[in-house]
């Protein structure tokens, strides 16, 4: 089923929601993925009307957009099929596409028309397949093919755009559209001990361990806020249900609803595991948590790890039993914590980082179509 939604956004003068100027299209994320909120934001802001083809729930949409469109969560093999009508589809002078089969169905349609193809690459798409289970078999090659196929477009983009340095280095031109937050703002902490997780959740990236974390430290409560991975649910309402109301699990929610539940927490986690997928990755969460004067507690993985020690926000940990003793040791010394809060929120307020957001995407495409 495919819903439609018109809402009333900002947009340039001439606009109407029946034309936007830039479409986003996404056979892959949800509608309230984090990046895509940020992309547009940044696109309405500079003056551009915004329409987004995505997979969820249409009330979960980012403030702004003129159109939306949202479908349920394909399977793998239908996800290329999907992605091509919604290519087909966008209204939108400029695409904008967010996954790889998206890609590959953008290039298509704008090679056969006057629209502007703009590939967001956020991840190494070979290396994700390395992180999924149900990642074999045939599943495997036709998920391997994709991620060629959608590599490829995005190096004949008009615009290529990467969310890191280690993507994409054989684009010389490249933009560097880091998953950074709009803001830097630390709210108050809370009167007791609470950790916080806001992203998609599966055993790589630390579920099992921040719950085994939770186990062990009897003073604090979490809240899980993200989709679990599906092999992984049953596991993890069992181990949150024997708690006993220490471990909260939200599932997905917008982002800025989900920012909002993690102010005032004591700890951002971010226990990602050694795989070639998070090897160079520069988890999003961790510019959040610092934005939110929220020290980080993060495995020792060469960007996050470098990170937390450039910015004295947070703690590396090489797995469960330091992140118990890091908690154990801010819970006994408030103040303590209360300095590398600072330091993470000072840090934060002055890195290089925060200025290379969506704002770099806006500018870019208004450069490509020739405006101010």
């Amino acid at each position: 089923m495919i819903e439609l939604r018109q809402s009333t956004g900002t947009s340039r003068a001439g606009s109407s929601a029946a034309q936007p100027d830039v479409s986003i299209v996404t056979s892959g994320h949800d509608i309230a993925d984090a990046r895509l909120h940020r992309h547009v934001a940044a696109l309405t802001a500079a003056g551009m009307a915004v329409e987004v083809l995505a997979l969820g729930d249409a009330a979960d949409a980012p403030s702004g957009s003129v159109h939306t469109v949202v479908s349920p969560r394909p399977p793998l093999w239908k996800r290329l099929a999907l992605a091509q009508r919604y290519a087909r589809d966008a209204q939108g002078r400029v695409l904008i596409s967010l996954d790889p089969e998206s890609a590959y169905a953008c290039s298509q349609v704008a090679k056969r028309s006057a629209q502007v193809f703009v590939a967001d690459v956020h991840e190494d798409y070979q290396a994700v397949l390395q992180d999924r289970s149900w990642s074999r078999g045939l599943v495997k090659i036709g998920g391997a093919a994709l991620a060629r196929m959608g590599s490829t477009a995005a190096r004949s983009a008009d615009i290529t755009v990467v969310a890191d340095s280690h993507l994409m280095r054989d684009v010389t031109d490249r933009i560097v559209v880091r998953n950074v937050p709009d803001g830097v703002g630390a709210s108050p902490r809370d009167a007791t001990p609470r950790a916080v997780y806001v992203g998609d959740l599966r055993r790589t990236r630390g579920l099992f361990d921040m719950l085994e974390v939770l186990e062990r430290c009897p003073d604090w409560t979490l809240d899980l806020v993200g989709p679990i991975a599906p092999h992984d649910v049953e596991e993890a309402h069992a181990r949150a249900a024997a708690l006993r109301g220490r471990v909260r699990i939200h599932g997905r929610m917008r982002p800025d609803d989900s920012w909002a539940l993690a102010d005032g927490a004591w700890v951002g986690f971010c226990m990602l595991h050694d795989t070639p997928a998070f090897r160079e990755a520069a988890p999003s969460k961790v510019y959040e948590y610092m934005a939110h004067g929220i020290p980080v507690v993060a495995t020792d993985l060469p960007v996050q790890a470098r990170l937390v020690e450039e910015s004295g926000g947070g703690q590396v940990v090489s797995g469960v039993d330091e992140a118990v003793h890091m908690l154990e040791a801010w819970q006994a010394d408030p103040d303590g914590h209360a300095d590398v809060a600072h330091r993470a929120a000072a840090w934060a307020s002055g890195a290089e980082q925060y200025l290379q957001g969506s704002r770099r995407l806006a500018v870019a495409i208004q450069e490509h179509l020739g405006r101010d």
